[in-house]
């Protein structure tokens, strides 16, 4: 599947000048060299969208990873993406392609993954970027969709969305990259039904799409939601409302299911908070649930679920609430280095804000110092919409 023309011709030329017998001995010995992993397949070299973007991220120039590794091989280390140190930062992938020179994707599934009492529909949706985009966890990628602005007559702006995959991508490739997506929509009162021209124009282009979609897409972008990878003992506090829990996702992956450097060293805590109505809303939480069960010592979990907790107070159970329960400890390992991260709604952020405030307060602590010692460290990162 990577036969250029020129290789075909020579191809063809040592198939005159050896008989079959001769050819089928040098395939046989060939395939006794059979590469250990991406960097060592072949490839035809051309102009990268950047310099260190073929150093890294070998099928970045035009040449998809091979076919091959379609499907990882369960005991498989993924390490084919990474920096040297895994930890080096110097060189992560940023705005690789930009809005007036979007790369185009094709969507090649997308599924709902919530339940039928969920409070609206999110889906997860996979995108085959070919190798072409790589990205880090913690980064985005921009969306453009098709049509224009109704109101000034130009083309839709680009919406960014965190991508909810490690690297390499769900099929452990470095070919896809998932996204986590809520379907926006508008009620309107004096209709008594959804508003068609108040919907969210990219969210439902994603969720309608079919496999084969073509997509144009930026980035990847975004330094913020990075990890600490070079202190692996670091606790990472995350705190999501709905698909804010997407860039997470990237994180419990490379930390926990995937076989990458960045695991085999972690010795912290990874702590996740989400907030959702209920039950039914809940994402991935299969995933989560099997981490939870296998790394006791390295991993928990916290719901809150506001139409079916109640908090200390007896009000509706938000997701500061249940952060506010583990005050104590939370604070003493963010005393400790620990970096904390919040995803999902601005509207999640003052309350959140207000009960930390309340908890400084409480604890004779100066909150403005508090919050500006930990923004100097790199360990407080805020990422809503």
């Amino acid at each position: 599947s990577f036969s250029s023309p020129r290789r075909t011709i020579q191809h063809e030329r040592l198939t005159m000048k050896f008989s079959a017998v001769v050819l089928a001995l040098a395939l046989g010995a060939a395939s006794a060299f059979a590469p250990v992993n991406n960097r060592a397949m072949p490839r035809t070299v051309v102009q990268a969208q950047e310099p260190w973007v073929a150093t890294l991220y070998p099928y970045a120039d035009g040449v998809s990873a091979p076919a091959a590794t379609a499907t990882a091989e369960k005991g498989t280390k993924q390490d084919f993406l990474e920096a040297s140190p895994y930890y080096d930062m110097s060189e992560i992938p940023v705005n690789t392609y930009k809005t007036k020179s979007p790369f185009v994707g094709k969507i090649t599934s997308v599924k709902r993954i919530v339940g039928p009492k969920a409070t609206g529909e999110t889906c997860d949706i996979v995108i085959d970027h070919q190798g072409k985009m790589p990205y880090w966890e913690g980064q985005s990628f921009g969306v453009i969709p098709p049509g224009t602005n109704p109101k000034n007559g130009k083309p839709n702006s680009v919406r960014l969305y965190s991508i909810a995959s490690s690297r390499y991508g769900d099929d452990m490739t470095g070919n896809t990259a998932t996204l986590c997506v809520r379907r926006a929509t508008y009620w309107c009162p004096e209709l008594g039904a959804e508003d068609p021209a108040k919907k969210g124009v990219c969210s439902n282009y994603l969720c309608d799409a079919e496999p084969g979609t073509e997509v144009k897409m930026t980035g990847p972008s975004g330094k913020v939601m990075l990890m600490p990878e070079d202190k692996p003992e670091t606790d990472i506090i995350m705190v999501a409302t709905g698909t804010g829990i997407a860039p997470y996702r990237s994180f419990w992956k490379r930390l926990f299911i995937e076989e990458t450097p960045a695991a085999e060293a972690y010795k912290g805590l990874a702590w996740l908070f989400l907030g959702v109505a209920n039950s039914d809303a809940l994402l991935y939480d299969d995933e989560l649930q099997s981490i939870k069960e296998k790394n006791p010592d390295n991993f928990r979990l916290d719901y809150a679920l506001s139409r079916e907790m109640e908090n200390k107070k007896g009000g509706k159970m938000y997701i500061q609430d249940k952060v506010e329960e583990y005050a104590d400890e939370i604070f003493d390992r963010l005393d400790k280095g620990g970096h904390i991260y919040f995803c999902g709604l601005k509207g999640m952020m003052p309350g959140i804000q207000d009960m930390l405030a309340e908890v400084c307060k409480s604890k004779d602590i100066d909150y403005d110092a508090w919050l500006s010692g930990l923004k100097k460290g790199g360990q407080w990162h805020v990422e809503v919409y």
